[in-house]
């Protein structure tokens, strides 16, 4: 996209360590022409977080601040006196509370702001406070975009916000590209011969990711299939109660946990199937990157899922919360090949059309440029 002026773009965002909104920005920033937009973040918490320290070295401004306990004025202050200095022609606020702050601060500028929804809580909920300001804050905000169609549809039902108003943009993501030779290392150092299938999640073990259900159904799927491994990656608050799941159900042997890894696209190509067992999900990199990498999957029909995987596709979608279902849907896969070889077809050309970086990009290009020249 060329055009005669460098659009001046400023993410507002809690911060930036690894994480799904974190890898939107980031994504966003390295794809889009830097002849064309002079971007920046501005952190509202601390700390900083890899990413923006990484962004920072790659010569982008990232500023950071910690937010005061309640509602803090004097951030909006700092965010206001920021984009003035700065001439910022856009802000983009990602999820709700930087919203607020932005827009606010925003207000009798020049900058026009924009509003990304990246996901919601579960179980979903909102105030009466929200419900009579968002009207205000839809009237002075230029756009408002969600990450799927769950997504808009819990900002119309729990925010008030009009669906006329709410563009969904699919999060995007670059094609991944893995070593083979790394894989059949990783391979050999957790002790997979070939015949063994790996069943594999990535995830941050906190409940509403619902690894116990996953655990419930992995435990009936070695009934049948005993030479089976669930590769776990991932870690959080979650784990104790995690581990005294494979304790009760006997499967601790059958299991590999191996913590958090920031990089953890190796183990993704070590697995057969890639499930996802969320309570509540927006648009998961991981099953993304799964795609991309032509695995099948299996989710659970909560928020974004079953808009990307795309049932008896490119995967399987299950009923949430139900690990009888979600059982059978991996026995479905592992029993067999010729439809799991289907799928990865499937998966990978869903990928190219739907979720590569290039098209997420260029939709908020457009609307950066659109509300840059107004």
């Amino acid at each position: 996209m060329s055009t005669s002026f460098q659009c001046s773009v400023m993410h507002l965002t809690y911060d930036m360590r690894i994480g799904g909104t974190e890898m939107v920005i980031k994504n966003i920033i390295e794809d889009c022409e830097a002849d064309t937009f002079d971007m920046s973040i501005f952190c509202i918490e601390s700390p900083l977080g890899p990413w923006g320290h990484q962004l920072k070295n790659c010569g982008i401004q990232v500023t950071s601040t910690s937010r005061k306990p309640g509602f803090d004025i004097s951030l909006i202050k700092a965010i206001r006196a920021h984009i003035i200095e700065n001439r910022i022609d856009v802000l983009h606020c990602h999820q709700y509370t930087p919203w607020v702050y932005g827009a606010i601060a925003a207000l009798g500028t020049k900058t026009k702001t924009i509003f990304t929804e990246h996901g919601r809580f579960y179980p979903d909920s909102s105030s009466w406070k929200r419900k009579i300001i968002n009207p205000w804050l839809c009237r002075i905000t230029q756009h408002i975009t969600s990450i799927s169609e769950a997504t808009k549809q819990a900002l119309v039902d729990f925010e008030n916000i009009p669906a006329k108003k709410i563009e969904v943009i699919y999060n995007g993501i670059r094609e991944p590209i893995v070593d083979i030779s790394k894989i059949n290392e990783l391979r050999t150092l957790l002790k997979l011969d070939n015949n063994t299938e790996v069943l594999g999640t990535i995830a941050r073990f906190d409940p509403i990711k619902n690894h116990l259900m996953m655990l419930e159904a992995f435990s009936i799927v070695l009934k049948s299939k005993p030479n089976t491994i669930l590769l776990m990656v991932g870690d959080g608050d979650e784990r104790q109660n995690i581990e005294n799941k494979l304790d009760a159900l006997g499967i601790t042997q059958s299991v590999i946990m191996t913590g958090y890894d920031p990089m953890p696209l190796n183990y993704l190509a070590l697995m057969d199937v890639f499930l996802l067992s969320s309570l509540s999900e927006g648009t998961s990199m991981t099953l993304l990157e799964a795609m991309a990498l032509g695995k099948p999957c299996v989710v659970t029909d909560a928020g974004g899922n079953a808009e990307i995987i795309q049932h008896s596709e490119n995967g399987l979608v299950t009923e949430n919360n139900n690990p009888s279902a979600f059982a059978d849907s991996i026995l479905t896969l592992l029993n067999d090949k010729d439809r799991v070889k289907y799928m990865k077809i499937k998966a990978k050309s869903r990928f190219s059309n739907m979720f590569i970086v290039n098209n997420m990009s260029r939709k908020f290009a457009s609307l950066y440029i659109n509300d840059g020249k107004k």
